[in-house]
């Protein structure tokens, strides 16, 4: 099984629906006879569910998930891009930068034990890393599906973008306000820099101007509070 600090059982975990979504996923994609799918799905519920975590939670992977099946249609293998959301932040401290390269590691551990074969799960992991830079390749479908959805947040109505900058900026509470700031705003221009943030022609019709929309306002509020 996944090694977790704390693994709660099933019925400690209001999860149902979450873990149904894992177990058909898992069902349709292993090539070989697996453990019980629930026991993976309770421990990564148990990691999305950690006390450091304020934006990167459970609502978080919810979100990646239904997105996901709205931008299904674009990506290659949709059931790989499906497992690499579970993984994608399952690892998660904000006082460390390799987070998404134990995220993968993880999953490397993790999917062979469900009887996955070794290509797929060499392509989860390698979209889990991708979610580093958010930088997919041209013409990598099942990398621009995952990053859209991931990066979906960014395009939501003011009054929700405003709550995620929030949550993110109590994950990181225990920086000073000069050094988040400072940190945030780099965050902000580099993303407002890429010549397009989201890669399919769905997320980019959706949501390209509604986040750099949001990205600016929220640069120049960080930028107005440094002065």
């Amino acid at each position: 099984m996944v090694p977790t600090p704390q693994s709660p059982s099933a019925a400690a975990l209001p999860h149902g629906a979450l873990r149904a979504r894992w177990r058909e996923t898992v069902e349709r994609v292993r090539s070989t006879p697996g453990p019980d799918p629930d026991r993976y799905a309770d421990d990564l519920l148990a990691r999305w569910s950690e006390p450091q975590r304020r934006y990167h939670t459970v609502a978080h992977l919810t979100a990646v998930l239904d997105h996901l099946d709205t931008l299904a249609p674009h990506a290659d293998d949709i059931d790989t891009v499906r497992l690499a959301a579970w993984f994608h932040d399952a690892v998660y401290r904000p006082d460390r930068s390799e987070n998404e390269e134990r995220s993968a590691h993880l999953a490397e551990r993790a999917l062979p034990e469900l009887g996955i074969d070794a290509a797929r799960t060499a392509d989860v992991a390698r979209l889990v890393r991708l979610t580093t830079d958010h930088d997919p390749q041209p013409g990598d479908r099942d990398g621009e599906t995952l990053c859209d959805a991931d990066l979906a947040v960014l395009g939501g109505t003011p009054e929700a973008y405003a709550a995620y900058a929030a949550a993110v900026r109590a994950e990181y509470g225990f920086v000073p306000d000069d050094a988040f700031r400072e940190g945030r705003a780099a965050v902000l221009r580099q993303l407002l820099g890429l010549p397009r943030l989201f890669r399919t022609p769905l997320g980019h019709d959706r949501w390209e101007l509604l986040a750099r929309r949001n990205l600016t306002t929220e640069l120049e509020l960080l930028t107005t509070a440094a002065g």
